[in-house]
């Protein structure tokens, strides 16, 4: 049995589960929420696709709870395809994880096994690799939250290197066909943060460009921005595959639930990270 065991806990996230418990309640706290919500059991399934940060808790967490409360209140999916920027440089160019289970403090994650070779089958850029994933946090990072919120439901992890607009749309369109062939009810996450290590005013000039597309649900506009502006967002190409699979799901419309930036952490402002939460639904 494959088990792809945590990188990143006790860096981005606590290493215990009880920590770790804390650190998410405070999040949802922060967020506006009393406690960590669960899944409806009638929700209306209308969310498609959600964008959420990937950076430690104390600085993100907050504004990813934005999203995965919505999500809460939506209902319960069959399961979450996790897609996130390739950091490491390591694997193929669009790396989906094939099977077993992804493991966080709070315990295991299956993966949609037969979801994530439709996925691969459908996407000519995709292949099977675990070696993108072995040390990539981007993903990791949004499990707890899946956990804690969703129990037990599954994932299928798969990390970009290739953030090209033809990889986005290719990868987008296989996650969609691939849901409707096997009949999944399907989330999309797309993990990115927004502008790294700029002064703050410039930060969030850029990121509301980058922001006003996502939101549009426009991916031409978003890689306009990006290239115009030097946007460094850097999961544009997962944003912009969450966008495409969100449509072709049925999505209609997208919401900016939240928008900061690390300096409103650290008290920082001359060199901050975006960070942005966003639902797309039907």
């Amino acid at each position: 049995m494959s088990v792809r065991r945590p990188a990143v806990a006790g860096f981005f996230y606590p290493a215990g589960p009880s920590s770790l418990l804390r650190s998410l309640k405070e999040a949802f706290s922060r967020a506006g929420y009393a406690q960590i919500p669960r899944a409806s059991e009638s929700g209306p399934r209308s969310i498609r696709g959600a964008m959420c940060p990937h950076a430690g808790y104390v600085y993100s967490g907050h504004v990813a709870a934005t999203a995965y409360a919505k999500l809460a209140e939506d209902g319960m999916p069959d399961v979450f395809v996790l897609v996130g920027p390739n950091h490491t440089g390591l694997g193929e160019m669009i790396s989906v994880y094939p099977g077993g289970f992804w493991e966080t403090p709070l315990g295991r994650v299956p993966i949609d096994s037969e979801l994530a070779a439709e996925i691969r089958e459908s996407c000519p850029l995709a292949r099977f690799d675990k070696l993108a994933h072995l040390k990539e946090h981007s993903l990791e990072v949004q499990l707890p939250f899946i956990q804690a919120v969703f129990g037990e439901v599954k994932i299928v992890p798969v990390a970009m290197l290739d953030q090209s607009p033809g990889a986005a749309t290719s990868l987008g369109s296989a996650i969609a066909s691939a849901c409707s062939s096997l009949g999944r009810d399907c989330v999309v996450i797309a993990s990115s943060d927004m502008s790294h290590y700029e002064p703050a005013e410039v930060a969030e000039r850029k990121d509301r460009r980058a922001l006003e597309a996502i939101i549009s649900m426009n991916v031409e506009a978003l890689y306009e921005a990006i290239s115009a502006l030097n946007i460094s967002m850097c999961g544009y190409g997962p944003a912009a595959a969450m966008l495409v699979a969100s449509r072709l799901m049925g999505a209609e419309k997208a919401e900016l639930l939240a928008y900061t930036h690390s300096g409103e952490t650290t008290g920082d402002y001359s060199a901050v990270v975006g960070y942005a939460s966003v639902v797309v639904r039907a």
